[in-house]
């Protein structure tokens, strides 16, 4: 009776011993021990694709590398290069399989994907599995090579990539923004300070804010994605170099360059560069940047639309969802609010990666992968919330246009704007006037005979209360006439 296929299994050994592995699997031994070692995250490095990807691009840069300058063959080399590509076009994820939180150092990833790697090659060849008499998961996939160089280069390769989709939704979001103050430009409201009446403005003018702030988040993280261009291809073990030809460093860099597309380069202390983690503690804290400051955005929105008959209800957001399992017709800020956990969520990463950082001992920090998957799930968490945001939340954003027109024409606030022509005094016994009776301000102006109706109406303009069109000539204050 044939065996089933999915009880099949090949002999892998290692130096600790052999293991039954899976047949169909294109890993090996060393992935199949950190698989019982690390029953941490049950989330496997293949939920970070660039992660991935960006690995497989290390590998063959490294078989290009090695293949130039003598320590590869021609055929070994270009079978490792096309494995890897297959990866990089996105097949064969499903196989990353190790947990995303390992000790090790990241050994565990490394060797997950020479072993996937070179399965890959092995069969391209038309050979079985496991034949690494042939191809070495280690001698031939990961010559010239140390995990201590090949996970940093990965992980900082593959969160470059990650950014790039994260930079495209924040550009999006705060196009969404803009979009939204163009729509409100003239619609008139009063700004707050400390959660008390101010002067006037537009929510036209109030959305753009939300939308600069963004971009000038959009410029911070480019900025420091420059942080993670540096790497340490080449250094192997803790930056010597020890098992390298002397020209693999500068070949697999050139290499590594045209495959990722992006502006790398070597470090300039190897030793240095293999025990310092601190530019993903910089990039770490851009992120946490952007998450805080969206967060406070959303805190906005939710105040705005606070109510929305006891509240602010000065906007409306999108219904989504019921609010309440007991109070019909209830609905809450539930966009605004996730995007706020997810705030939170990046923060505490961001604390994570610094103890990480600070943990590393002597010529080599074990706890990247912590670092790694602290990094990768705040990119792909903010993604995720920006794009419901904008789609679920920002588009759908209406104004309560009348009830701002009220709250503007009641509020003595506004009669900020009447002072160069009414002077202090007039304007403040005047605001304790609307405040005690509610009335209209314009209306006690013109009834205190202080300005026509026309004077007021051009001075409480919308272009006037929100500053668009300035007054640059000097005013005379009008006193109020003598009985």
């Amino acid at each position: 009776m044939a065996q089933d296929a999915s009880t099949r299994t090949r002999t892998e050994t290692d130096s600790l011993g052999s293991l039954e592995i899976p047949a169909d699997a294109y890993w090996g031994i060393h992935t199949a021990r950190a698989l019982e070692n690390f029953p941490i995250s049950n989330r496997p490095i293949s939920v970070y694709r660039d992660l991935v990807v960006a690995l497989a691009m290390v590998k063959q840069a490294s078989a290009r590398a090695n293949r130039e300058i003598g320590v590869l063959d021609e055929e070994r080399a270009e079978l490792i290069d096309r494995a890897a590509q297959l990866v990089i076009d996105g097949q064969f994820h499903d196989q990353f399989v190790v947990g995303v939180i390992q000790g090790g150092a990241g050994t565990s990833t490394n060797m997950n994907a020479n072993e996937v790697i070179t399965n890959i090659a092995l069969e391209l060849a038309g050979r079985e599995k496991g034949d690494y008499a042939f191809l070495s998961p280690i001698d031939h996939t990961n010559r010239s090579q140390s995990t201590n160089d090949v996970y940093p280069t990965a992980v900082k390769v593959g969160l470059s990539l990650d950014l790039l989709t994260l930079l495209d939704e924040l550009d999006l979001l705060r196009r969404a923004f803009l979009a939204k103050a163009v729509e409100f430009h003239d619609v008139l409201k009063i700004g707050r300070t400390q959660l008390q009446d101010a002067v006037p403005m537009t929510l036209g003018q109030e959305f753009h804010g939300f939308a600069t702030t963004l971009g000038y988040d959009h410029q911070r993280l480019t900025e420091n994605a420059y942080l993670l261009y540096e790497m340490n291809m080449g250094a192997t073990a803790i930056g010597t170099g020890i098992t390298t030809h002397p020209d693999y460093s500068r070949a697999v860099l050139r290499h590594l360059r045209e495959i990722t597309g992006l502006d790398l380069a070597t470090a300039d202390d190897l030793v240095e560069a293999t025990s310092d983690t601190g530019s993903f503690m910089s990039f770490s804290a851009s992120l946490k940047r952007n998450a805080i400051k969206l967060s406070k955005i959303c805190n906005d929105l939710r105040l705005l639309s606070s109510g929305p008959q006891a509240g602010f209800g000065e906007i409306n957001l999108p219904a989504r969802q019921a609010g309440s399992s007991i109070m019909p017709g209830k609905v809450n800020p539930v966009i605004p609010e996730v995007v706020n956990q997810v705030a939170f969520a990046v923060a505490g990463a961001d604390l994570t990666v610094t103890m990480a950082v600070e943990g590393g001992q002597l010529q080599l920090n074990a706890f990247e992968p912590v670092i790694a998957h602290s990094i990768f799930q705040s990119i792909t968490w903010m993604r995720r919330a920006m794009r419901t945001l904008r789609i679920n939340c920002v588009d759908g954003i209406t104004a309560n246009r009348e009830r701002l027109g009220a709250m503007v024409g009641s509020s003595v606030g506004v009669i900020t704007a009447l002072t160069p022509f009414i002077g202090y005094a007039a304007a403040a016994a005047l605001a304790k006037t609307a405040l005690l009776t509610g009335r209209n301000v314009a209306d006690l102006v013109v009834e205190a005979g202080l300005m026509s109706r026309d004077e007021v109406a051009k001075q409480l303009s919308p272009a006037r209360l929100s500053g668009l069109e300035a007054i640059t000539a000097a005013i005379p204050i009008v006193e109020p006439e003598r009985a």
